[in-house]
């Protein structure tokens, strides 16, 4: 019921592995600045209802649809279920996110920083990485989530461009 039903456009945020309340509650924030659909959590990601998550978030993780996956529920099953292509922002990924169009229907999934996106999502999924200035290679989880949830937003047509 989070997710408009195909062909309708859908931008769902899927978040792996979050245990930090402050990027939980920061991508909680930008998933409502950019329009997205939905927010999914795994089961080891922390609660997007908890105080200082809410907090951080500017209150949108009490306005922003969001589910928690089960247990071993695979994040590319749901996508393929939900006719979502599945995205996963890796920063090793050969493919830039603004080289590609932005898909109608996306999960954009993003891991821990650090370890990040664990290697059977990435090889399932169509990893992509936001481009950086050489020799730096990663961004904080919030601030990648929110540039990338931009950039596909944008492509969708979601965001207000004029004042």
């Amino acid at each position: 019921d989070l997710v408009p039903p195909a062909p309708a456009p859908a931008l769902v945020l899927g978040l792996a592995g979050l245990t930090n309340h402050d990027n939980v509650g920061a991508a909680f924030r930008n998933a409502a600045a950019f329009g997205a659909d939905a927010v999914l959590l795994d089961a080891p990601s922390c609660d997007p209802l908890y105080r200082k998550s809410i907090r951080v978030s500017a209150g949108a993780a009490l306005i922003q649809p969001f589910a928690r996956l089960a247990p071993g529920q695979d994040w590319l099953a749901l996508a393929q279920a939900l006719d979502l292509e599945a995205l996963a922002l890796s920063p090793g990924a050969t493919e830039s996110l603004d080289a590609i169009p932005a898909p109608t229907r996306v999960l954009l999934i993003l891991g821990t920083e650090g370890p990040g996106l664990d290697v059977a999502t990435l090889g399932r999924a169509r990893p992509v990485r936001i481009p950086m200035a050489p020799g730096f290679d990663s961004l904080n989880v919030a601030t990648a989530a929110g540039l990338a949830l931009q950039a596909i937003a944008r492509g969708q047509g979601r965001l207000v461009t004029t004042g």
